[in-house]
């Protein structure tokens, strides 16, 4: 069967695409801004409700298929409004702005001066009028204004006077206080507790006193020197005494004669300073450090002692020097190299050192035998020889030291 060719397919396509129910292309409203302005507004009409009410459906379908005309569309319109002036006001008679010419050379300030205005000096001034008098540990001076049964008031130069209990007036029960804190008596006090609602601070003699006591208590210890102190109690751990107005405590073990320390009381004995805390109110003290000190006190730097060698330790050598002890540091044993030191001295041998440290707070002697050698390690070869003509050999040694003992 032959085939036959649609030779009217090509025709039967076109006539499809021509068909009415297709969809017109959507026309494009071009609107000239010459006609836009130049139209004039048309009137409002009235609308009346009652026949959008009746508004078929019919019509709301051809609005959707595009059956409306685009003709029936009314155009914008623009409606142009003009500003009319106030009645009292014409607008030639509105003022233009001012141009100012602001360059550099032209532009000028002209400041006036008026009642709020002042210096550094006045603003420097106003903030010490309002600064607050009196902080917690400063020291003040001030001037006795008023006596109470309870305290007295002290001008410090604040808003308010300074009150002092008391309590805080001095050291120890005050019996005469009216003749000992007169109207008018100048006074060094320190602040204890800060301003008040009032303005009013609290200030103390008393702490003062302590203050100055423990700075002073401090120095002594540090510079190893000793103190005679009034033996006045006693307890089951040692005895107590006053120092520069501070409680001290002597520890049994720290006495020369601690098995009958009550037979102590009411003596004076020569002490040292163990321990100074201000902070926890600890003042400790020995009666046997002090009598170490004063064997210190006659030796100097670059002396030659001789001493009983008591201990070896993996550090050095403690050498016994009539009642105190020095450390000969194995760093100043010898300058040569060392593998035991046992194999230099061993407890009970009698040597000869020169004392390099003296640490009257510590209680502490620095020894050195390497300096007596005159070859690195010739303690280890020739000991004898070194302790020999140890004499000779110490006075050659005495320039090291000369500036230190002066």
């Amino acid at each position: 069967m032959k085939e036959v060719s649609d030779n009217n397919a090509q025709k039967k396509t076109s006539k499809k695409g021509n068909n009415k129910d297709d969809k017109k292309p959507l026309q494009v409203l071009q609107l000239n801004k010459k006609d836009t302005h130049s139209s004039k507004p048309e009137k409002l009409k009235s609308v009346n409700t009652s026949n959008d009410t009746k508004m078929s459906s019919s019509n709301e379908n051809d609005l959707v298929n595009n059956k409306v005309p685009l003709e029936s569309i009314t155009k914008p319109s623009v409606i142009k409004e003009e500003f009319n002036y106030p009645n009292s006001i014409k607008e030639n008679q509105l003022e233009k702005p001012t141009v100012i010419d602001n360059t550099i050379d032209n532009f000028e300030i002209e400041r006036t001066v008026d009642d709020y205005d002042f210096d550094e000096n006045e603003f420097l001034a106003a903030l010490n009028d309002n600064e607050p008098i009196g902080l917690e540990g400063e020291t003040i001076k001030g001037k006795i204004i008023a006596l109470e049964s309870d305290g007295l008031y002290i001008d410090i130069g604040g808003k308010a006077p300074g009150f002092m209990p008391k309590k805080e007036s001095g050291i120890g029960v005050i019996t005469n206080f009216k003749e000992k804190f007169p109207v008018g008596l100048e006074l060094e006090v320190l602040v204890i507790k800060e301003q008040n609602a009032d303005g009013m601070v609290t200030v103390s003699a008393r702490a003062l006193i302590l203050r100055k006591s423990w700075e002073k208590v401090g120095k002594i210890a540090k510079n190893g020197e000793l103190v005679d102190v009034l033996i006045n109690g006693f307890n089951r751990g040692g005895l107590t005494c006053d120092v520069e107005g501070l409680r001290g405590f002597i520890p049994r073990s720290q006495l020369e004669d601690g098995s009958n320390y009550q037979s102590l009381v009411n003596k004076i004995i020569k002490v040292s300073f163990l321990e100074v805390n201000p902070e926890s109110k600890k003042l400790v003290l020995s009666e046997k450090k002090a009598t170490l000190i004063l064997k210190f006190t006659k030796l100097k730097l670059g002396q030659l002692i001789q001493g009983e060698v008591l201990a070896v330790k993996p550090y050095g050598f403690f050498v016994d020097l009539g009642g105190a002890s020095g450390l000969l540091h194995q760093s100043s044993v010898t300058n040569g190299s060392i593998r035991s030191l046992r194999e230099i001295f061993v407890e009970g041998e009698i040597i000869k050192a020169l004392v390099t440290e003296i640490d009257l707070e510590k209680g502490r002697i620095g020894l050195d035998t390497a300096l007596l050698e005159n070859s690195p390690g010739e303690l280890l070869i020739d000991k004898s020889r070194v302790m020999l003509e140890a004499d000779e050999r110490a006075a050659k040694t005495k320039g090291l030291f000369e500036e230190n003992n002066i």
